[in-house]
């Protein structure tokens, strides 16, 4: 995680506020909250709010957890907020069992703040049928014009 490190301060609720809802997420991954432990908590993804949207925030965590059978194993934990007025409006969390399955789900993050592309073919699809529609209305209010 090193090389995301950015040198960004947050205030104590902030760090306070993420801190318990890792911990609220390792309590709903099922894993025992007395003796699990987060050790490390990281804003990898940072958007202020502006005068048009909300912001956006995304926090990896890691740490130890012990599930209910009493094995001890790795955490790998992601928090993502919403900042709406100043406030952090918790979206989503997860905890995961390989950091590969943490970046998945930052893909899938990163996605959602991408402009829609003309060269899906969904999109395509949605255009063409669209254009279609309006010349099938164009055309029968035409001819119901021609007829009278």
């Amino acid at each position: 995680m090193g090389a995301r490190t950015r040198t960004q301060r947050f205030s104590e609720r902030t760090l306070r506020q993420v801190r318990l809802d890792c911990d609220r997420a390792v309590l709903r991954a099922r894993y025992c909250p007395e003796r699990s432990v987060v050790t490390e908590m990281q804003c990898i993804d940072d958007r202020p709010e502006s005068e048009d949207s909300f912001g956006h925030q995304l926090w990896y965590f890691e740490g130890h957890g012990v599930d209910p059978l009493e094995h001890r194993q790795p955490l790998f934990g992601v928090v993502e907020y919403s900042i709406e007025f100043g406030l952090h409006e918790l979206v989503e969390d997860g905890v995961f069992d390989s950091t590969h399955q943490r970046e998945r789900f930052r893909e899938l993050y990163e996605q959602e703040f991408r402009s829609p592309s003309w060269s899906q073919p969904a999109h395509r699809l949605l255009l063409f049928s669209a254009i279609v529609l309006a010349l099938a209305t164009l055309v029968i209010q035409l001819i119901r014009t021609l007829s009278v």
